[in-house]
């Protein structure tokens, strides 16, 4: 019985320690073309489409503030970030870019719901508006 107590016991635990790796993500690591990329688009016009596709493409999971409590966040189990914070506002474009455009793991890839790359760049400049 002694035996079946300390089995159990470093069954659950091990079970504990896979589940919070499993959990936490790699660091995302964006190719150097796209950390230098310049956004061709200029942030201060077309804010409503950028919102707009936020609206439609983001804000389920990253949540109508950015904030990653849409009504899907739940149903993720990365970290969805926060759109405000000053680590996630101190990325350059190209780098919100890709992660935008090419996601990872729960994150879907975007260029073919949104094939036009201008699209993908207002809803970094709407993103960017989320820190104010």
């Amino acid at each position: 019985m002694k035996t079946l107590k300390m089995l159990l016991i470093l069954v659950i635990v091990s079970f504990v320690f896979y589940s919070f790796t499993t959990v936490v993500q790699d660091k995302w690591v964006v190719p150097e073309k796209y950390v230098n990329m310049k956004n061709p688009t200029d942030p201060s016009v077309d804010k409503a489409i950028g919102k707009a596709l936020y609206s439609k493409h983001c804000k389920s999971c990253h949540g109508k503030e950015g904030y990653g409590d849409g009504s899907k966040a739940k149903d993720v189990e990365g970290d969805l970030g926060d759109f405000s914070s000053a680590e996630y506002q101190a990325q350059t474009d190209g780098e919100l870019f890709y992660k935008s455009s090419f996601g990872r793991e729960d994150m879907p890839e975007y260029t073919k719901k949104m094939p036009d790359d201008e699209d993908r760049w207002l809803i970094v400049n709407y993103m960017r508006t989320l820190a104010e």
